[in-house]
């Protein structure tokens, strides 16, 4: 297969003399580049892949292109911690120079097999300007860290009779001493489906069907992407990434949106029943999740904290988007809720607290624009209250919970001069409001991580402010008792840059 000679199908292989370092140093000194959160040095990172703790350390992949802020010829990037917290940036774990992978090495997951690190992956192969297949493939990693690609790659090659050559992201799982892998997909009729392959040992896969969920999407679905299944708490659990969803109410306002199903998994009828499902994350910039067993085996997950095909302004300075924090996940009355990480509590430098009551509004002195906060609202003598972070006489982001509508929601409209707005500039969820509501938010520079009564509701919102734009204002349009908590946030270690 010749690969198209445009330049966004060049790998780093391939870049000229002094490119890479050219490129590191234009957005070496950008003031939005975040401190502790994985991020690109140059170039567009997506989504997170191959999240792993194995021999004792985090390793999170992700999907990369090294010469602009769009996509292009992607390859995994890769960075491991032995702390969740603090990060050391290693060389591109793949980089696609081989047939199979022709148009880029695309996302995928991993799993512990015999002692070694299995990364399955999809590898893009495009025929002409509209055509294209997908090649499920393998790469290992052994335990001092070496990855070889497997030399029987494809494991897959192609897709199965009546899907588009749009098959991609495996998760790859065991199930009663079976290896199941789990793919999106879209059928030729161009509706987006999940399909599964089964192995006995998870190389030589044989296509097994489709995966019957009992959702009603509408026609305008037309892919369903990173798919991810796991156990917790006694539910089976289902993620997944619909392409086309219409907004309806509070729900999928982005372009493109992520939804997490509760039910049980039926692998040998091929069924998913659901129990509940509804929106994963309620803010702006949300998307590609993948689920990992942390050290203890608890549940974590990384996002991607962008979306595609929107500009942002970092995109000048030839590097875009990044990856949320890691977070915990739980089951709470039902629903799936998510916690920061404990590990992230290292990163905590000094504390600052504060206990008071107001009306109207109230200022939270602030310097910082990498910090933690926690705020704790007592009292029901308000209807509308809330706080504004990255405030200043021009821009603010404002989070604000309403008592007569039952909803909270976040609002970017200050930042409508330099960013966002093609898909508005509010987002909002219906919320129970009692007497006392909880707000942990963490701030990296360009991206804020909201997290509603310990996850309950969670809005994940990057944000590109004016230097002096660090303010931190409450609001409450009737008597409120309020404890607030404030760390600021130490660098992550090696990710900077």
């Amino acid at each position: 297969m010749a690969r198209d000679p445009g330049p966004k199908y060049r790998t780093i292989h391939e870049a000229k003399e002094n490119e890479l370092e050219e490129l590191r140093q234009k957005s070496a000194d950008s003031r939005w580049k975040p401190a502790f959160h994985i991020h690109p040095q140059y170039g567009l990172i997506n989504d997170p892949n191959g999240l792993a703790y194995f021999n004792g350390e985090f390793h999170v992949f992700y999907q990369w292109y090294p010469f602009d802020a769009c996509h292009g010829m992607k390859h995994w990037g890769h960075v491991k911690s032995a702390d969740l917290a603090n990060w050391e940036r290693l060389p591109a774990a793949l980089v696609p120079v081989e047939e199979y992978e022709s148009h880029g090495a695309y996302s995928g997951a991993s799993l512990e097999v015999d002692g070694r690190l299995y990364l399955y992956y999809t590898g893009n192969v495009k025929y002409g300007a509209e055509e294209r297949s997908a090649n499920q493939c393998l790469a290992i990693m052994d335990r001092d860290g070496t990855i070889t690609k497997y030399n029987g790659n494809p494991l897959i090659e192609g897709v199965p009779e009546g899907y588009t050559g749009h098959v991609r992201d495996p998760k790859v799982f065991t199930e009663n001493g079976r290896y199941y892998m789990l793919l999106g997909a879209q059928k030729t009729d161009l509706t987006g489906a999940l399909i599964v392959y089964e192995s006995d040992n998870a190389i030589d896969w044989s296509f097994k069907g489709e995966l019957q969920l009992g959702l009603d999407f509408p026609p305008s679905v037309y892919m369903l992407e990173c798919p991810d299944y796991f156990k917790l708490d006694g539910h089976d659990v289902l993620v997944f990434s619909p392409q086309g969803l219409k907004a309806e109410g509070h729900d999928y306002h982005n372009l493109y949106n992520v939804i997490y199903a509760l039910g049980r998994l039926d692998l040998h009828h091929l069924t998913f029943d659901v129990n509940h499902y509804q929106e994963l994350d309620k803010g702006f910039d949300f998307y590609a999740p993948q689920t990992f067993s942390g050290k203890n085996n608890e549940r974590l997950l990384i996002s991607w904290a962008g979306m595609g095909e929107i500009d942002y302004p970092s995109d000048e300075e030839k590097w875009a988007h990044c990856l949320s924090i890691p977070r915990e996940l739980g089951i709470a009355d039902g629903k799936l809720v998510q916690k920061p990480a404990k590990e992230l509590e290292q990163l905590r430098e000094g504390e600052e607290t504060a206990e008071f009551e107001f009306e109207g509004k109230k200022q939270i002195e602030n310097k910082s624009s990498q910090f933690e906060l926690e705020i704790h609202f007592n009292g029901q003598g308000a209807c509308k209250f809330g706080l504004e972070l990255f405030a200043s006489e021009t821009e603010g982001l404002v989070l604000e919970f309403d008592r007569s509508s039952q909803t909270v929601s976040l609002d970017r409209g200050k930042f409508e001069a330099s960013f966002g707005g093609k898909y508005g500039y509010i987002r909002s969820s219906e919320l129970e409001i009692g007497s006392s509501m909880k707000v942990q938010v963490f701030v990296d520079r360009s991206i804020a991580e909201i997290f509603v009564n310990d996850g309950e509701v969670v809005f994940t919102t990057r944000v590109f402010p004016k230097e002096e734009s660090k303010g931190i204002i409450l609001s409450s349009d009737g008597n409120m008792h309020v404890s607030c908590k404030k760390h600021e946030l130490a660098q992550g270690i090696s990710i900077k840059g």
